[in-house]
């Protein structure tokens, strides 16, 4: 779409389930509709349906929602996104949908992405758009979703997977990151971290986060790693060494590491990579600046060693990566871009 065609939101259809869980039903809504280009233009609308027609349906808690749309408003979705639900049936107990659910997901159009936000992955498996490819559930169904669809590749240790044009989260609040993820591949991390403020929650908590780290709440008398990772967050265009890092919290290495990954559930040079490729974004999608300045204003060093990071990332290089979000942005009117690792 150029400047010149006429703006269209990016239309996301939640498909409500029986039993499904409200907080999971009101992430897309509340992710997908705070999103605005600099206009001040809603950048998707979201719909929600269900797999009859217009009327009640049955949550996990003590109250039903009245959902106004019938199963044929997935066939005008761009985006569909199916949340959880505690009332799969035969989907999560044979891996085969329910003739009712497959006439809804029969009005989905070829091409339309399609996100999963913690079991809601087991419909989008048993409907067979899983098959060979990567995906993750709440880490407590991984092991019966991996047995109930062997051809799909589990993943249990992320927050989410991005495969292009199908994406799945691990649970609840995984959902949010998903959400936030497909905002910032869609327009750029500017808006997606408007969102997050918004929402009041972290604007980016990287897919290959650990989502579920079995360990005892840390005493309070105990250090944390967090006055090191705000120094290090204020020294990113530095050099940074662990040792400075650990020094900032009065531990030794060994010692800094371990906590450091109990805590957030990567290494402290994985951390501090994905805050540089962060900031770089950022410099790329709100300034001018040269390859090679955003590149030392990152930390990176060279312009080089930035593209190796974005390539591997993102799957774009730094120029790449500005024109989509430079050249078609928002406020010009454009619809949503996809740029991926995972392709689409």
């Amino acid at each position: 779409m150029t400047a010149v065609e006429e703006f269209r939101r990016h239309r996301v259809v939640v498909l409500a389930l029986d039993g499904l869980l409200p907080f999971e039903l009101g992430i897309p809504q509340r992710i997908f509709r705070r999103a605005k280009d600099r206009r001040g233009r809603h950048l998707y609308e979201v719909v929600t349906c269900s797999v009859r027609p217009p009327g009640p349906v049955a949550t996990d808690a003590d109250f039903a929602v009245l959902v106004e749309n019938g199963p044929e408003a997935l066939a005008t979705a761009d985006t569909v996104v199916v949340p959880a639900s505690y009332e799969l049936g035969p989907v999560y107990e044979e891996g085969v949908l329910t003739g009712e659910l497959a006439a809804a997901l029969a009005h989905i159009r070829p091409g339309t992405r399609l996100v999963a936000i913690c079991t809601g992955g087991y419909v989008l498996a048993a409907a067979g758009y899983l098959d060979g490819r990567p995906a993750t559930t709440h880490w407590a169904s991984a092991e019966h979703f991996q047995r109930l669809f062997p051809k799909i590749r589990v993943d249990a240790d992320v927050l989410f997977i991005d495969d292009g044009d199908v994406l799945t989260s691990a649970g609840v609040a995984a959902g949010i990151d998903l959400c936030l993820h497909i905002v910032r591949r869609d327009h750029g991390t500017a808006v997606a971290n408007e969102v997050a403020r918004r929402t009041v929650v972290p604007p980016h908590r990287d897919g290959g986060q650990a989502q579920f780290i079995e360990r005892p709440m840390p005493e309070p008398q105990l250090a944390t790693t967090t006055a090191a990772r705000a120094w290090a967050l204020g020294r990113l265009h530095e050099p940074i060494q662990l040792r400075d890092m650990a020094e900032q919290e009065s531990m030794s290495v060994r010692t800094f590491t371990r906590r450091f990954r109990e805590e957030v559930g990567v290494s402290p040079g994985q951390w501090l990579t994905r805050q540089r490729v962060e900031r770089a974004r950022h410099l790329l999608e709100s300034t001018d600046l040269s390859v090679d300045q955003v590149a030392r204003d990152a930390g990176f060093g060279t312009a080089q060693s930035m593209r190796q990071h974005l390539q591997a990332a993102l799957g774009v290089t730094p120029t790449a990566y500005r024109r989509t979000f430079r050249t078609t942005t928002p406020a010009d009117g454009a619809g949503p871009t996809v740029l991926s690792r995972g392709g689409g």
